[in-house]
């Protein structure tokens, strides 16, 4: 698989990244840990992924309560894959019911070190900031992260679910303290998601950042697999966590499917693989973060890495969805 540069991080990343936001839960649902995928569906993935080519494995430490990086760990282990997929993971929500969130440097610090421990290494390639913490100075968190740079405890740091004044923030903090910046951006992207499009890329563009979209398939939505009146599958995103995509049950949104559907099958592909497709398209989207449950689904998706769209391609289908 094709590998591309990360921003200005040193890091090359393949076009696709793995997701274990489903290992031993659901996110960071407190209410649903303990569910998703068990140790041995989690194997299975990484060892599908690693073996089409994918090389980073990307969690959180709350996924799962810590489970996700905990499965992660047991599997570098066990395995010992040579090369070793990049790992990438997230500080900011809280590991359970009523524990600790945020961003404050100690918190920061402690999180990284539990981090590791639950990976079994001594560093990791990628540390992303998974929330903006509007109770921290944004310059106290990236004091923090430029220490766990400094120590070689983290190769690269990024935010995730960042706005573009956010970034623009950071960017400006990083440089007034001479603290390490955030070389990338992982923020959603995607035909029903398309709000990097409004400042984040631009500033990516100006700044030399990479960006990581997540959830390429808005949960699930740009499969074609939730009907119009019909109840979501069993254990779909929308059946597990309906308040995230409550905002596409309507006419509009279906309407537009079934237009993406009708594109996808005159291309011969399936809506899926021309959803990924769409979003690693973009000039400046560097890799796109897939979260599939198996890996029948995860093979699916790997012809998207070889189907070129053009600007006009992109245009048309991007059409399909009045804003």
């Amino acid at each position: 698989m094709e590998t591309r540069a990360l921003g200005r991080s040193g890091l090359s990343v393949s076009r696709l990244l793995l997701g274990g936001g489903s290992f031993g839960g659901i996110g960071s649902a407190p209410e649903l840990f303990g569910r998703g995928e068990s140790e041995e569906e989690a194997f299975e993935l990484m060892d599908t992924a690693v073996e089409a080519g994918i090389t980073v494995l990307d969690t959180a430490d709350a996924y799962g309560g810590g489970r996700s990086e905990a499965m992660i760990g047991r599997w570098l282990a066990e395995r010992s894959p040579e090369p070793r997929p990049l790992v990438s993971t997230k500080v900011y929500n809280p590991m359970g019911e009523g524990e600790d969130r945020g961003l404050r440097a100690a918190r920061v610090l402690r999180q990284l070190d539990s981090s590791l421990e639950r990976l079994g290494v001594d560093h990791v390639d990628m540390y992303v900031m998974h929330e903006w913490d509007v109770d921290t100075p944004i310059a106290e968190t990236l004091g923090a992260l430029d220490k766990l740079v400094g120590a070689g405890k983290v190769r690269g740091i990024a935010a995730s679910n960042i706005s573009a004044e956010q970034l623009e923030e950071a960017l400006e903090a990083s440089a007034e303290h001479g603290f390490a910046r955030f070389e990338w951006v992982q923020n959603e992207y995607s035909l029903l998601h398309r709000e990097p499009e409004e400042g984040v890329f631009a500033l990516c563009e100006r700044h030399g950042l990479g960006f990581t979209p997540f959830s390429p398939l808005a949960g699930g939505w740009l499969t074609g697999k939730y009907k119009r009146d019909t109840p979501a599958p069993p254990e779909s995103r929308m059946a597990l966590r309906p308040a995230d995509y409550v905002a596409y049950e309507n006419d509009s949104t279906h309407d537009a499917i079934d237009r993406f559907v009708g594109a996808a099958g005159k291309r011969g592909v399936s809506p899926s693989v021309l959803a990924v497709a769409w979003a690693l398209s973009h000039p400046r989207v560097t890799a796109a973060l897939i979260g599939p449950r198996r890996p029948d689904q995860l093979r699916s998706l790997l012809p998207a890495v070889d189907l070129q769209l053009d600007e006009s391609e992109r245009a048309e289908l991007a059409e399909l969805f009045p804003r």
